[in-house]
């Protein structure tokens, strides 16, 4: 099962007080209904492909206006041909249309599904519930990016939600994608809120999960990367040293340099693979790692003019 499964499956199981129960079921209905007219009835089609969604929506229907709605299963003919629940209520009155947020055309007296608004911040939650229900995915936290969606085919439901979810200070955008338009979250900490929001505190807990063991890992691997590299400088350093005195010896003798300057060129002889620091340490601490880096710079200016000036060499990063 995947993570957004997952996700929903808890959702369907979060108590719901009487209050909430409606808001639930209108953020539900606002974006996954179709409402339409056979001969003899009008009827009001829920479609998803959850069955934990179907059963959801039965149960609220049945607690919040007492009647059992139809349900009606089909396989889709594309694709994966998976199982679509239809819950079906036929009739509905328009008083009940209304509760739900649904609103009639002035014009066309064709009733259109909106958003409804709902002041206590129970029935909030349980409305931003029911839209996740109904429109909502979420990546797994193990994949290469995190991204949370809500997906509806109307531009001013869309904007109502994003508008709803931004009064949480979500930060949530919007984008026209093919026919639909999408709201979503990317940043795992807005995410994180969200799911909290909506009761989902079991995924909430596997997604932080997850989110700070690959903080963790990222880490490691930045602080591995990172001294790797300083080894890898401190490496190329000494060769180039060792190459500049060598080149000294062999052309003059190092017993020519200054006593600072052999002291140098010996300690580095005695320790190839030391760093700087090191080095000052071996030296008792008597000159500093810039004075030190200083030195094996006149060493290297040495080596230059006793090579001639078609050579060159690297300058000392230490």
């Amino acid at each position: 099962m995947s993570f957004a499964a997952e996700t929903k499956k808890e959702l369907t199981m979060v108590p719901t007080p009487a209050c909430c129960r409606l808001a639930e079921l209108s953020g539900i209905i606002s974006l996954n209904a179709r409402l339409w007219n056979s001969e003899t009835h009008r009827i009001l089609d829920i479609e998803t492909e959850n069955v934990a969604i179907a059963r959801r929506i039965y149960t609220q229907f049945r607690e919040e206006f007492a009647i059992r709605p139809e349900v009606v299963v089909r396989k889709k003919m594309r694709l994966k041909k998976n199982r679509v629940y239809a819950v079906r209520i036929f009739s509905p009155p328009d008083v009940w249309l209304e509760r739900l947020g649904w609103h009639q055309d002035p014009q066309t007296l064709l009733w259109m599904p909106g958003i409804s608004k709902f002041t206590k911040e129970c029935c909030r939650r349980s409305f931003l519930r029911g839209i996740f229900l109904a429109a909502g995915s979420i990546n797994d936290p193990g994949s290469n990016s995190y991204h949370l969606e809500l997906s509806t085919v109307d531009e001013e439901q869309a904007q109502a939600v994003r508008r709803r979810m931004n009064q949480y200070g979500l930060h949530a955008r919007l984008i026209a994608r093919k026919r639909n338009y999408v709201v979503y979250l990317k940043e795992g900490e807005r995410i994180v809120e969200f799911l909290s929001l909506i009761g989902a505190h079991q995924a909430l807990l596997k997604f932080e999960d997850v989110r700070i063991l690959k903080g963790m890992r990222n880490q490691v691997n930045r602080l591995v990367n990172c001294e790797t590299a300083n080894m890898n400088k401190t490496i190329g350093a000494a060769v180039r040293q060792l190459e500049v005195i060598r080149v000294i010896e062999n052309r003059m003798g190092l017993q020519q340099l200054s006593d600072r300057l052999r002291e140098a060129a010996e300690i580095r002889l005695r320790h190839p693979e030391a760093n700087l620091q090191e080095l000052c340490e071996h030296m008792g601490n008597t000159v500093s790692k810039s004075g030190l880096n200083h030195r094996f710079h006149k060493l290297e200016e040495i080596a230059k003019k006793l090579q001639g000036p078609s050579t060159s060499m690297g300058p000392e990063n230490g």
